[in-house]
């Protein structure tokens, strides 16, 4: 084995993976119970991130970044003047079972350019994933990249052996992926995601007759759009991501600011990168959709086409709806008390269970450890002395952000004495 050669292609092909940050390795309960390496069930997957918040802790790469399209915002698009590399199969297979061994990764995600067809590159994307499974007996976790057009007897296939499957729906837009990636067609990318979804559908179905029925795609199957290469507004960002999350069934959507790699009329000039604040607050807005009941529509609208860059979207959507506050934290259901801004679930659940034995005051919530800095302008309690005011949105808003800079000056404070 050419040892060098192989750090070459791995040194290319990790770089040019880093742009897909679709590889949570979470979900997954595939049990190891044939001896074999690996297990993705319970404490098997350990996650670690870098700063910026993005999964290292799988061994992330392209088979290849060889690709036959052009996509514009793409860093392997066939028109650009890069290295090439690409692994066979089984080097794939050996780097897997060889960095799993000394302890460096829990897992696997790979992706790849397309090159010759949909259907080839699909095959070679499983036959990895079939070696590891068969002939090294490895159980830990495996997340394949869908490939757009390919058939669906293929993504049965994939489903066998992978975790998760992911395709990334790249654009959120039919318009802004027509303009950036004219060769591909909306379709393909969604004929993948429903196969898969029908798929789980039926092995689910299938499991609870016949004991034996193998799992499919245990982790189920995510996507990822790329925000900031066109124009949408994080209205039209969020309402896609609902429409995947409804009718595919996702297990996330990801979302991934454009990184200006390329220069192209049609996209966003160099050194213009997104701001990793727009991608937390979508992250945010897809939390408020997913666990706190909020629909997309009360949070972005045509009013509201964009979130706001200085707070949080919950805070936000309260400033704009004070008519439902005050909160009795004592009296209200559980559905309005994690709308108070500041409030998680696990202070909503603190408080549910606090006030079945008492009424209360703001002694009590702080006790059982209620962060007070901004929820005390939406919630009102057995206390008298309270020091809300019937302010305006603006106010409130105003004293939020200074109490936050203030914290945050004072941590920084406490750090530069603890070096000096």
């Amino acid at each position: 084995m050419n040892f060098e050669r192989i750090r070459e292609k791995l040194n290319i092909l990790a770089d040019a993976a880093k742009y897909d940050v679709s590889c949570s390795s979470s979900g997954s309960n595939r049990k190891n119970t044939t001896k074999g390496l690996g297990d993705s069930s319970g404490m098997g997957i350990c996650h670690s991130y870098t700063e910026d918040g993005r999964c290292i802790s799988l061994l992330k790469i392209l088979l290849t970044n060889h690709c036959i399209f052009d996509c514009a915002y793409c860093v392997s698009r066939k028109s650009n003047d890069i290295k090439r590399a690409g692994f066979k199969i089984q080097e794939v297979v050996d780097l897997t079972i060889n960095f799993y061994r000394r302890n460096y990764i829990e897992g696997l995600f790979l992706s790849s350019g397309i090159f010759s067809s949909p259907d080839y590159t699909m095959e070679r994307l499983i036959e990895v994933a079939k070696k590891l499974r068969l002939e090294e007996n490895f159980n830990g976790y495996i997340h394949l990249k869908s490939i757009p057009g390919c058939s669906d007897e293929l993504m049965r296939e994939a489903g066998l052996y992978a975790d998760r499957l992911s395709i990334n729906i790249e654009i959120p837009t039919v318009s802004g992926l027509k303009l950036l990636a004219p060769e591909k067609d909306h379709k393909d990318f969604i004929k993948p995601m429903e196969k898969v979804k029908n798929e789980i559908i039926q092995y689910q179905a299938d499991k609870k007759l016949i004991k034996s029925t193998p799992v499919y795609a245990p982790a189920g199957q995510s996507t990822q759009m790329i925000v900031g290469a066109t124009g949408e507004s994080d209205k039209d960002i969020m309402y896609s991501a609902v429409h995947y999350y409804s009718t595919y069934k996702m297990k996330r959507v990801y979302y991934s600011g454009y990184v200006p790699v390329l220069q192209d009329e049609r996209l966003p000039a160099l050194g213009t990168e997104v701001p990793m604040l727009r991608e937390n607050r979508l992250y945010q807005t897809d939390w408020l959709l997913r666990f706190y009941g909020f629909d997309v529509r009360e949070i972005l609208n045509n009013q509201h086409p964009n979130l706001d860059v200085d707070i949080d979207p919950k805070l936000s959507w309260a400033l704009r709806n004070m008519h439902l506050f005050p909160v009795d934290v004592n009296k209200a259901e559980k559905r309005m008390l994690v709308r108070i801004p500041g409030l998680g679930m696990l202070s909503v659940n603190k408080i549910l269970n606090a006030r079945k034995y008492r009424k209360l005051n703001w002694e009590n919530l702080k006790a059982i450890g209620i962060a007070m800095n901004r929820a005390k302008y939406f919630m009102v309690c057995d206390s008298k002395d309270w020091e809300r005011k019937d302010l305006e949105p603006a106010h409130i808003k105003s004293m939020i952000l200074q109490s936050s800079q203030s914290k945050y000056q004072k941590m920084y404070s406490n750090q530069l004495r603890l070096f000096n």
